[in-house]
């Protein structure tokens, strides 16, 4: 399941682009955008957690039934500042590079996170780098690079590249962050404070910049409700899910099928066709993801188990459903 919910995710994120190239064809602004996805989510997340008291409780808990999550001060204000810092800083880092360079050249600089990630994780001793994961990521890569070259030239413009490279440092840091508090809170719960926090800082940085314009019409809405709906919160509740049963290594190799996803709906959705040059990009990701599912079992095991341990460590090791 694992894998399978962050390739859910990556498909869901990866509808984003397109989603905000509708809504800026609407007369939606990038401070509208990423101030209404954020508040929306934020809105959403906490209707159901109070809509639906079971999403509250802790999963690892010694109570699975009826033992709602302990939300320690330190894990509250690590969950709020991932938003509220972190993803934040990445969104405005993003949409900001999107402005000054071509969506392909973007993309390409960005997914340098995944390897990013890796070496960090395993520098960190968080993580080690098997064989197979090392195949697996240069085959993410390889794959990614094929899927956004086969677009054509593209321009250049340094100081988009070294925001976009930015966002990818950011996002590298919230992922290794996020990955420490992600078996200490309800995926929905923990969901609900990283927007809590990113709508609060775009909130304020809005109330600094003399607010945003919110004058666009009913299509516009509609685009913004699908980026919040899709590719915010059902985009992060599968991550963080995901997240939790596979590590962070293996979530962001798995993350590099947002590219493909972004490239083939704009095939599909833009009238953007694909070159058999980004056909054999998505090809080497979707290998990469297959491979990465493959678990060898311990003697005796009848089920792969998981290798990645909680940041608790008085937790046991999860079986992978």
């Amino acid at each position: 399941m694992g894998p399978a919910l962050c390739l859910l995710s990556a498909a869901c994120f990866g509808a984003m682009a397109i989603f905000g190239k509708l809504a800026y064809a609407a007369g939606v602004s990038p401070g509208a955008l990423l101030l209404v996805r954020f508040g929306l989510a934020a809105g959403l997340l906490a209707m159901l957690l109070l809509l639906r008291p079971g999403l509250r409780r802790d999963p690892a808990g010694p109570d699975r039934q009826t033992g709602p999550a302990h939300v320690t001060l330190g894990v509250l204000v690590t969950a709020l500042g991932l938003g509220a810092v972190g993803y934040a800083a990445q969104a405005s880092l993003y949409f900001a590079a999107l402005e000054l360079m071509d969506a392909s050249l973007l993309s390409l600089v960005f997914y340098t996170y995944p390897l990013l990630v890796t070496l960090t994780a395993v520098l960190l001793g968080r993580d080690s780098l098997t064989p197979g994961r090392c195949a697996a990521l240069v085959a993410a890569s390889c794959g990614t690079l094929l899927v956004l070259l086969g677009t054509g030239g593209v321009d250049f413009h340094l100081l988009g590249v070294a925001l976009a490279f930015g966002a990818a440092v950011t996002y590298t840091v919230y992922i290794l962050v996020a990955d420490t508090v992600v078996h200490r809170l309800p995926p929905v719960m923990l969901s609900a404070l990283v927007m809590a926090g990113a709508a609060l800082t775009l909130a304020a940085r809005a109330l600094v910049m003399d607010g945003v314009d919110l004058s666009f019409g009913l299509q516009g809405w509609m685009w913004l409700a699908c980026i919040a709906v899709v590719s915010t919160v059902l985009a992060m509740l599968t991550f963080f899910a995901g997240l939790r049963r596979t590590g962070p290594s293996t979530a962001a190799i798995l993350s590099t099928f947002e590219p493909v996803v972004t490239t083939a709906l704009a095939a599909f959705t833009l009238g953007e066709i694909l070159t058999p040059v980004q056909v054999a990009g998505g090809l080497l990701v979707l290998s990469s993801a297959a491979a990465l599912q493959v678990r060898r079992a311990r003697p005796g095991q009848h089920g792969p188990v998981s290798r990645q341990v909680s940041a608790d460590h008085s937790l046991p090791p999860r079986v992978n459903a």
